[in-house]
């Protein structure tokens, strides 16, 4: 279960509502297989919070839309345009679009994903969407 907050607040007759969650609190209890998913909005991004259980790792691998990788606790190993690097909590990366990595974890971590935009061209949500709204 996801564990989150939401706060509204009323600034100058505008409501904005702020989201938040804490990444140390929320349950990832089959490691990689079951990333929790954090916020999902078409046209905008999709967050993703993923536990790497020690050992455990996502083959390379690539996405259509460009990507922020965080790394919250733990360490891990991100390979990418034949660039090795380790990286411990607090590290960010930043991946184009297309772009083939590989992260793994030998003592276990988390990481949280960010994509945008959400759904990226050539996404598959993307493309059926495509074409549902040019035959409307």
């Amino acid at each position: 279960m996801v564990t989150r907050a939401s706060v509204t607040t009323r600034l100058c007759s505008h409501t904005s509502l702020v989201q938040h969650w804490n990444l140390n609190e929320i349950e990832t209890p089959d490691g990689s297989r079951s990333p929790a998913v954090l916020h999902s909005q078409d046209g905008e991004s999709r967050v993703v919070l993923i536990e790497l259980s020690p050992g455990q790792q996502l083959s390379e691998h690539q996405v259509t839309e460009a990507a922020l990788l965080l790394v919250v606790s733990g360490r891990v190993r991100i390979d990418a345009a034949d660039v090795g690097v380790d990286a411990a909590a607090g590290e960010l990366f930043r991946f184009d679009p297309a772009e083939r990595r590989s992260v793994s974890s030998p003592e276990g971590a988390r990481v949280l994903l960010t994509l945008s935009p959400w759904p990226g061209e050539g996404h598959y949500r993307g493309d059926a969407r495509e074409g549902a709204t040019a035959s409307s």
